[in-house]
């Protein structure tokens, strides 16, 4: 997959997308590199493993262009070898919406443990969605929440953290 990815970003109120769920799978991901908005990753999602590129946001941290390329389980394991120190270890749940939308709901654990965050993908900047009950205050494009920067500052070495859910 290639182009251009639009999400919003939230912080979750509580734990009914677990039982809202259609589906869930365990995430490690780790990054490459990262630096001015720009970003390598290597992803190992269950058993599947993902190269992906992202470059700078221009709209706020609401779009940015990504590229991403299925690799397989063995290379994603090699690669994690040349990974900047940290690494992300995360459960995403897929919830879908009536008006056929899927957030993703990522759980953190580790160094990141108690961060609950939600994402849906946009096909355009003013496209609407339905907001499920759990979603709560927008971060869409607040840095911290960034897979990137929480590899280099985790939410558990934050100064004043969120209330964890």
């Amino acid at each position: 997959m290639s182009g251009m990815e639009i999400e919003r970003k939230f912080l979750v109120r509580d734990d009914s997308y677990k039982r809202l769920a259609h589906k869930s799978y365990r995430i490690r991901q780790g990054y490459i590199c990262s630096g001015h908005g720009h970003t390598v990753r290597v992803r190992l999602r269950d058993e599947q493993g993902f190269l992906t590129i992202k470059g700078p946001s221009l709209d706020g941290g609401l779009s940015r262009y990504e590229f991403e390329k299925e690799i397989t389980a063995e290379e994603a394991a090699q690669l994690f070898h040349l990974c900047q120190p940290g690494a992300i270890d995360k459960t995403r749940y897929l919830v879908a919406t009536a008006d056929g939308h899927t957030f993703e709901v990522d759980e953190f654990y580790g160094d990141n443990e108690g961060l609950v965050v939600a994402e849906v993908e946009l096909g355009s900047p003013d496209e609407p969605y339905e907001k499920p009950p759990f979603v709560g205050e927008e971060v869409t494009g607040d840095r911290r929440y960034t897979n990137a920067s929480l590899c280099k500052k985790p939410f558990k070495s934050w100064q004043e953290p969120i209330s964890p859910i």
